[in-house]
């Protein structure tokens, strides 16, 4: 099963951005899908998880700017991500998580959208 990350982009600090998870099939109602995020010489970071039943859960960094959440009916998963801060620049990822207490990913990953908050 593919997902494909979009809509990212250049924004100013404190703007948003929501990007998309898209998927190939009908899956976000059997898995639980998280968002990471990587920047160069940095190892890829979860940022943002939802259950099925839609639990959510948030790095700690992005807690109250971000909310996730999901569209079954249009098989996509959202991050709507509010008052961009420069430290959120990174390319973004969704991914199925096999692990919900680690947030451990699939070790599939697709193309992911580029994120970047000028000052």
């Amino acid at each position: 099963v593919q997902l494909q990350a979009s809509g990212g982009g250049l924004v100013q600090a404190g703007g948003s951005l929501r990007l998309s998870c898209a998927a190939s099939g009908s899956i976000f109602s059997v898995n639980n899908i998280g968002w990471y995020r990587q920047t160069p010489g940095k190892q890829r970071e979860w940022v943002a998880a939802v259950t099925t039943v839609g639990i959510t859960d948030y790095v700690d960094s992005v807690k109250g700017r971000f909310t996730i959440y999901g569209d079954n009916a249009k098989n996509t998963v959202y991050l709507q991500m509010n008052s961009l801060k420069p430290e959120d620049t990174a390319v973004y990822y969704c991914n199925i998580i096999f692990a919900w207490r680690s947030k451990r990913p699939r070790d599939y990953w697709g193309q992911g959208t580029q994120v970047t908050v000028s000052s």
